[in-house]
């Protein structure tokens, strides 16, 4: 049996919650993101995504500006370098999670 971690072990419990994921993923697209974007693109409610963001904010993984445009609010979401070096490390567990899955399901594995 192998020494190393099962890749699912390596998976972030902050990061690998769906919408956290996600968040995470549009803001590897793009260096900034208003929240309007964010809870459109993730069909999210303004408490829900603030209770989402809260927690990356806490973890250090986004960084949140609030500015004013004019008269109005506007709340800025980035990704740190710690969240993108986070997402990278989700997804690069993921992708070997599912390399074991396809060997053993359709490579021919022992299973």
């Amino acid at each position: 049996m192998s020494e190393d971690p099962h890749p699912s072990q390596r998976l972030d419990d902050v990061v690998h919650q769906r919408v956290r994921l996600g968040i995470l993923a549009v803001l590897s697209e793009a260096d900034l993101a208003d929240f309007a974007y964010l809870k459109e693109s993730l069909h999210l409610t303004d408490g829900n995504l603030s209770r989402h963001l809260q927690v990356l904010e806490e973890a250090g993984y986004v960084r949140i500006t609030k500015a004013f445009e004019g008269r109005r609010p506007r709340t800025w979401v980035a990704a740190t370098k710690a969240g993108r070096s986070a997402f990278a490390a989700e997804l690069g567990a993921l992708r070997e999670l599912i390399a074991g899955v396809d060997r053993t399901t359709y490579g021919g594995g022992h299973g």
